[in-house]
């Protein structure tokens, strides 16, 4: 097995090839900082650093790091922010946004993942990022409102109370389709309503409905 030195020249590398490919400065510095080595099995850890999505187990996969830079940019996060994140699976973009904003709160579906997840938070020493078990398909209200929503599996169509939870000015990014077409969403939270944008095409696992 690959050591430390190794993971640390490949995570290096990702971020180099983040910042080449013009992410900005705060994003690339916490892909830099998160091992994601740690957030994928042992025999996935060889590939951690790939740009490609990895299984993680529970039917699940941690998402490509391209794809996860492309939308903590388009949530234009700040310091004080604070973020949720629906579909935490492994904690890795938990983990990432928890480099950027000051409170971070996921919710993964899988109980395994969701324990998992959070033990290799509190290994990070990353106090300010949660990740709770429980389905996110109406967001978690009694933490609301917040300035931007990550959401990690794709719905077939916006679930209505997610940009609810919104600040104004807050940003969400989502993907929406179904498993052979999606496209990633972002939309923002104004005075009168919410106002989108299509960004790019994207693959990610289903975001499943409470009631199925």
């Amino acid at each position: 097995m690959e050591g430390t030195e190794f993971f640390d020249q490949q995570r290096a590398l990702l971020a180099r090839r983040l910042a080449n490919a013009g992410y900005s400065p705060a994003v690339v510095r916490a892909f830099a900082r998160v091992p994601r080595h740690l957030f994928v099995p042992e025999e996935q850890r060889a590939h951690a650093y790939e740009d490609r999505a990895l299984p993680i187990g529970e039917g699940q996969t941690i998402s490509q790091p391209s794809m996860i830079a492309i939308m903590l940019d388009a949530l234009k996060l700040r310091a004080n922010h604070s973020v949720l994140e629906v579909g935490a699976g492994s904690g890795y973009a938990a983990a990432l946004l928890g480099c950027l904003v000051a409170q971070v709160t996921g919710l993964e579906l899988s109980p395994v993942l969701a324990a998992r997840a959070s033990e290799t938070l509190q290994r990070l020493e990353m106090h300010h990022v949660r990740v709770l078990c429980g389905n996110g398909w109406n967001g978690l209200a009694e933490a609301a409102p917040f300035d931007g929503i990550l959401v990690s599996a794709a719905p077939e169509a916006v679930p209505e109370d997610l940009p609810k939870q919104l600040r104004i000015s807050g940003r969400i990014a989502i993907p929406v389709g179904d498993r052979a077409h999606q496209v990633l969403r972002v939309g923002t939270r104004g005075e009168h309503g919410m106002r989108w944008q299509e960004s790019v095409p994207c693959l990610f696992v289903p975001l499943l409905h409470p009631e199925g």
